[in-house]
């Protein structure tokens, strides 16, 4: 087969990782992108969220990496911080056979010292959002000179978010002659500008960008009116029972109240807005991701850059305002060929949206009459895991193989009881299965870590 990974000229011990993740075949933005990543062309390449795009750009990277020469060889910018720390996670499991390759996180919402500290023992890639990174390579604490990759990931969207200025600014300082490559969902002109600007003879592939009919089930419910819509959703969630959903929200307001609701009729929920801090937004996205929570509620502002594995519905509370914002919202689901369901509440006034999202998808909708859903089904799903908390982090040289040998040797857990490890600067979360979640909490207040002790507990 041709798009198998080891048909490619990558490491040996690249590839000897990617089979201890269980990368075998290529996904479609891989197959195409990696090969031209690998001649050391440039890229602008149109793939949404979820494709396989970081691993292309990552292992390309990873491949090209020099482990002795500790100076920064990658900068990748992205539009959150979110999506920042997911993509760095992202290439650190890509090179967990590649000793000592160091990966930064440079983003707003995390202390400048600490990662100015960071930056004193160097790093071979940074991962970062276009304002912080200006900002250090305006203090002279980062410095482009070296780098031989820059990466654009999710271009359009920080075109969105207003980080135009900042981009142009962060270029002048990285030198001409490196390889770029440009990944965004959608090529509007500010794009095909941008990629002018700083792309010498571009290769351009178009992968993924719309959503294939056969994988993403989208139904469309009407409604005579918005007040019907929290009842409309506690059927539609007892009908189906999701066993992980996003419901999208226009407001921050709408967002806390839809979560409350639902937490109200027994359906414990999460919201995510702009008003959450940065911990907060940490928590919130860590427990909904590890599957200590099946329910995430969201604003389309705060869900940029989100990429959830194994996210099995997407429901559109309040319809977004074009098709394009439609097409990226559903397309959370139905990750690494599987299948998805979308469901959208919509009144009568809004059928020209519907109409919209036909002709941009070229397909037509299928419709859902409530009456249709079960009305007594009740949503009665319980979460399988639950987020154990420690005060301790990478500052304090903690790894995920010493908090999996904490709970395996001291709380006496087997390997499959424990979940996602995540692991930041001062504290750290761990998926525990529900029912083992007490008796290791109780077992690591008494216990140690690392030879220390923790303050541990419930996130």
């Amino acid at each position: 087969m041709k798009n198998l990974f080891k048909t490619l000229p990558l490491s040996q011990e690249i590839l000897d990782n990617l089979v201890t993740l269980n990368f075998d075949s290529m996904t479609p933005i891989q197959e195409q992108a990696l090969p031209l990543i690998l001649e050391g062309q440039d890229l602008i390449a149109q793939a949404k969220t979820g494709s396989g795009k970081t691993a292309a750009f990552g292992l390309g990277i990873l491949n090209k990496l020099e482990i002795e020469n500790n100076t920064l060889q990658s900068l990748i910018l992205c539009p959150t911080h979110e999506l920042a720390l997911q993509v760095a996670e992202e290439i650190r499991r890509l090179a967990r056979f590649t000793k000592n390759c160091k990966v930064l996180v440079i983003c707003g919402g995390s202390s400048e010292y600490k990662q100015l500290a960071s930056l004193e023992h160097g790093a071979h890639i940074i991962v970062g959002t276009p304002g912080r990174v200006l900002k250090f390579l305006n203090k002279g604490a980062i410095d482009l000179k070296t780098i031989n990759f820059l990466v654009l990931d999710e271009a359009d969207r920080m075109l969105d978010m207003g980080f135009q200025i900042e981009m142009e600014a962060i270029f002048k300082f990285a030198p001409k002659n490196i390889q770029t490559l440009l990944f965004s969902a959608t090529f509007p002109q500010e794009i095909l500008e941008l990629s002018h600007s700083i792309q010498r003879n571009p290769k351009h592939l178009t992968v993924d960008s719309k959503h294939e009919k056969n994988i993403i089930r989208q139904v469309f419910i009407e409604l005579n009116e918005h007040r019907e819509k929290l009842d409309a959703l506690i059927k539609l969630l007892g009908h189906y029972k999701p066993q992980s959903v996003i419901i999208f929200c226009k407001t921050k307001q709408l967002c806390a109240d839809v979560s409350k609701a639902l937490a109200r009729e027994g359906m414990p929920a999460l919201s995510f807005h702009g008003d959450l801090d940065q911990n907060e937004r940490t928590v919130v996205l860590t427990k909904f991701s590890n599957q200590s929570c099946l329910i995430l509620v969201a604003t389309d502002v705060a869900a940029r850059g989100l990429d959830i594995k194994d996210l099995e519905a997407v429901v559109n509370f309040d319809l977004p305002t074009d098709a394009e914002v439609y097409t990226h919202r559903i397309g959370r689901t139905a990750r690494a060929g599987k299948e998805g369901l979308a469901f959208s509440f919509f009144v009568r006034s809004e059928k020209e949206k519907i109409h919209d999202i036909e002709n941009y998808q070229g397909n037509r909708n299928e419709y859902l009459k409530l009456s249709e859903l079960s009305s007594t089904a009740r949503y009665d799903l319980t979460a399988p895991m639950k987020t154990m908390y420690i005060n301790g982090g990478k500052r304090d040289k903690i790894r995920a193989g010493d908090l999996l040998g904490a709970l395996v040797n001291v709380a006496g857990l087997a390997g499959e009881q424990v979940g996602q490890i995540t692991i930041l600067e001062s504290q750290s979360y761990v998926a525990l299965k529900r029912d083992v979640f007490s008796a290791a909490i109780r077992s690591l207040l008494d216990g140690k870590i690392k030879g220390r002790k923790f303050k541990v507990g419930e996130a």
